[in-house]
């Protein structure tokens, strides 16, 4: 659970790949299919994922939805 007094951090894709061990095409279609969380958009040619989303994801990857975290 993220520390309310600390900000979320934003992960760039290498980075989310990293943690997951997904490809980048899988991690694109289980975010279609709103079994992973969407990226948000940093900047007009740029996007990452909330930290605290993917570790939510990586707690239980099997049961994961977008609108349950």
């Amino acid at each position: 659970m993220p520390n309310p007094e600390t900000p979320d951090r934003i992960l760039r894709i290498d980075a989310v790949l990293d943690r997951t061990g997904l490809c980048r095409s899988t991690l694109y279609r289980k975010m279609e299919a709103g079994t992973f969380p969407r990226n948000i958009k940093i900047s007009t040619r740029c996007a990452g994922w909330r930290e605290s989303a993917v570790d939510a994801w990586m707690h239980n990857p099997m049961f994961y939805s977008e609108g349950s975290n």
